[in-house]
């Protein structure tokens, strides 16, 4: 474990209000000496009653002073719109929830660093999990001069020790689920539980956060429009929005269908299997759209190009790689493949479903054709026709007359 070296400096804490930073506020404190500020860094779900819960759970834990960081819209346009315009999704399933919000909560934490004079910072990271790794690589990155300290890691903490010693001092312990951890921020959020230990079981129907009653109480369908200027969302049923209201507002239409669930098995940064249940509204509706917007604007060349870079954007992001230049090489493609990809799409919403009722362009390469795809050709003539399917066909012709010789 990196020891911070003397000073009055205070020591940098990246606080969720957990058991795991909660118990790291006064045990930093006492093993050091050095005051700390709490930093909070919110990427989505935290509301006015939230932020001011985090504000006196830090300072009575001890903490000199607390910030909060609205990073939404820094999140949307450096994460967000790309995994969009990606389409980009981990085992063709999992819309990277929470993963891709670590690199800018350690870039806030190592802006504050600065801002605050220190050079120690420190997380409530345990050595088991993926955010050990994207939150240390991205310091490490921005900042290679600074101490980070991971108590709970390093020291090997376990839970019921962290209580007994929050009990022990009389200090706040946080409320939390006995069964769940949820991680819950802007692009969906994430479910842990004895069940995702294991690959053959389902986390039961009360574990849910967003989707709880959608299938005991199910809704009836609705009919929604999502408009897109340039691949990134703009519209709600004919309403401009910008890109964080726009995804809120999405994720409260889709979580009453549970739209969006899931369980994701993959492979971890740190080399075994894991399991992970999501519930992804907004990614879901939002990804589903987007893509039947490209299939009517782009060339299939530009698509194939396009989904052949998501795989490896995808784990670049979710392996904590983000701020590597070869991203900023990606984005720029993804970029320049959305200039036409702008347009309504008509959606019909119910249990469990997103399904695509239409889609609607005025770069539409349909409606660019003077043909209709089964029924008349408009673009040549029957002559034509047959000397092309001649051509298409010479390499198959080719390949079996030389095996009768």
């Amino acid at each position: 474990m990196t020891e911070p070296t003397a000073g009055t400096t205070p020591i940098l804490l990246a606080f969720s209000g957990g058991l795991d930073t909660s118990f790291c506020v006064p045990w930093l404190a006492e093993t050091y000496g050095r005051p700390v500020v709490t930093l909070t860094v919110n990427t989505g779900s935290i509301d006015e009653a939230t932020a001011r819960m985090l504000e006196q759970r830090s300072k009575t834990l001890g903490a000199v002073a607390h910030h909060l960081v609205d990073a939404r819209p820094a999140y949307f346009e450096q994460v967000i719109k790309f995994l969009i315009m990606g389409n980009v999704r981990r085992g063709n399933l999992y819309p990277l929830c929470v993963g891709a919000e670590r690199v800018l909560q350690a870039q806030t934490v190592a802006q504050w660093a600065r801002k605050l004079g220190t050079d120690v910072v420190a997380h409530g990271s345990t050595a088991a999990g993926n955010d050990q790794v994207r939150f240390e690589v991205a310091l490490r990155t921005l900042a290679p001069g600074l101490e980070i300290l991971a108590p709970v890691r390093d020291r090997a903490f376990k839970r019921p020790e962290q209580l007994e010693y929050l009990e022990r001092r009389k200090l706040p312990v946080p409320p939390f689920g006995a069964a769940y951890s949820v991680n819950r921020g802007l692009w969906g959020t994430t479910i842990g539980g004895k069940e995702t230990l294991v690959s053959s079981d389902c986390i039961p129907d009360d574990a849910w956060v967003l989707t709880r009653d959608a299938f005991t109480n199910p809704q009836a369908p609705e009919r929604h429009t999502i408009g897109f200027e340039q691949g990134i969302p703009s519209s709600l049923d004919g309403r401009a929005l910008g890109p964080v209201s726009l995804i809120e507002a999405v994720e409260a239409l889709g979580a009453k269908f549970g739209i969006g669930r899931g369980i994701h098995l993959g492979d971890t940064i740190i080399g075994f299997k894991g399991r992970v249940a999501f519930e992804a509204p907004a990614a879901e509706i939002l990804l589903t759209a987007h893509r039947e917007l490209e299939k009517l604007v782009l060339s299939a060349r530009q698509a194939r190009i396009k989904d052949s870079l998501a795989g490896p954007y995808g784990d670049l992001v979710h392996e904590g790689q983000h701020l590597d230049p070869v991203c900023r090489d990606m984005e720029t493609l993804f970029v320049s493949s959305q200039q036409r990809v702008t347009g309504e799409v008509h959606l019909l919403l119910r249990p469990g479903v997103t399904f695509v009722e239409g889609v609607a362009s005025r770069y539409s390469l349909m409606k660019a054709s003077k043909g209709a795809y089964g029924e008349s050709a408009g673009e040549w003539t029957a002559a034509e026709a047959h000397g092309f399917s001649k051509m298409l066909a010479l390499p198959g012709i080719f390949y079996t007359r030389a095996g009768e010789q």
